[in-house]
């Protein structure tokens, strides 16, 4: 199946909605790491969503001119000509880009998918984040209200981060502290500035104690429950109905979370969740194996000549690869998204 259509998106974002399940969210930086999430997300019978974010779109322009925009198209279109090969439905997305790259990566992706949909044809990506966490709610949201109205031209769900996610992502960088739980004060600004869909649909990046990156547990004190209380101030002011959610959530910072913790999240409106650490430790934990055990095969040890079959890209690739799918069909799982693929 091809990339998502926007409305097959917004589909996918319903259902999951509905279903209290969540799409993995899989960060590539190359056709390898792709090909791996789609192999991950196919074995799992599972929808999902692959992002870029600025550090792996600049990665995938190669590093003789490190250019973010054409990395991400790049594999943007290379993604829909393979993802066709794979019986699931996978959203393009790039994941966070702070004020200082939105001219260099996420304005100039839109407008790619702006000339496209003028010509008759589906955006290039479906969706885009605006990640603002560093900004004061007010200028974040100033910014987002322009994206906002540019994505819904382009038929584009726009992702927002109101408030900062702890640890670092992309050379962005927030301390562990009381500011890592959104308020419900914050959320109704929010819905304040953007709407609740009608002003084009996006997706919010609350948070509840979240951080980037590696932790060990007790470090870090997630309150999932806190986006119920954000849903219900917001469902409150606005005259919706007891149990509303008028939010689609996003868990970032997410590895080393419990399951109790991820099943909570989704049930109070999680319908995304980024995976980034986890899937690169499963990506290279197999390379770093092959190359110990076959250090006298992958090095010209001693004036020997190696050996060519060990030190292939391919031999120590497909280990890499087969490792990340697996970390993935595991997300899923833990997601509740394995075995809902749209048919």
């Amino acid at each position: 199946m091809p990339i998502a259509t926007p409305e097959v998106y917004n589909e996918m974002l319903d259902r999951a909605k509905a279903g209290q399940f969540a799409y993995p969210a899989i960060n590539v930086t190359s056709s390898q790491t792709l090909h791996a999430a789609l192999r991950g997300f196919a074995e799992a019978e599972s929808d999902g969503i692959v992002q870029i974010s600025t550090g792996g779109a600049e990665f995938l322009g190669g590093q003789h001119s490190k250019d973010m925009v054409t990395g991400a198209v790049a594999l943007a279109e290379f993604a829909h000509i393979v993802a066709a090969k794979y019986d699931v439905t996978i959203a393009l997305h790039t994941d966070h880009c702070p004020k200082d790259k939105l001219d260099g990566y996420v304005r100039p992706l839109l407008a790619v998918s702006e000339e496209r949909v003028k010509a008759g044809r589906d955006p290039l990506f479906q969706s885009h984040m605006w990640d603002g966490s560093a900004e004061t709610l007010s200028d974040n949201l100033t910014i987002a209200q322009e994206l906002l109205e540019r994505a819904r031209a382009a038929r584009i769900v726009l992702e927002v981060e109101i408030t900062p996610t702890g640890g670092e992502e992309d050379g962005v960088s927030h301390e562990i502290n009381d500011s890592l739980y959104t308020t419900v004060e914050d959320a109704i600004r929010t819905a304040e500035a953007l709407g609740l869909g009608e002003k084009g649909r996006y997706l919010l990046a609350a948070s509840f104690g979240n951080v980037h990156g590696v932790y060990k547990p007790g470090n870090v004190v997630l309150r999932p429950e806190l986006l119920k209380e954000l849903n219900e101030g917001v469902a409150a002011k606005y005259g919706q109905p007891a149990g509303s959610k008028p939010f689609d959530f996003v868990f970032h910072g997410g590895s080393g979370s419990s399951e109790q913790e991820i099943a909570t999240a989704l049930d109070n409106g999680v319908v995304k969740m980024n995976i980034d650490t986890d899937t690169q430790y499963a990506f290279t934990r197999p390379v770093a194996a092959h190359m110990f055990r076959n250090y006298d095969g992958v090095l010209k040890v001693d004036g020997e000549v190696g050996d060519k079959k060990t030190y292939d890209p391919r031999t120590w690739g497909k280990l890499a690869e087969a490792s990340m799918a697996a970390r993935i069909v595991e997300a899923c799982g833990h997601l509740r998204s394995a075995g809902t693929r749209i048919k």
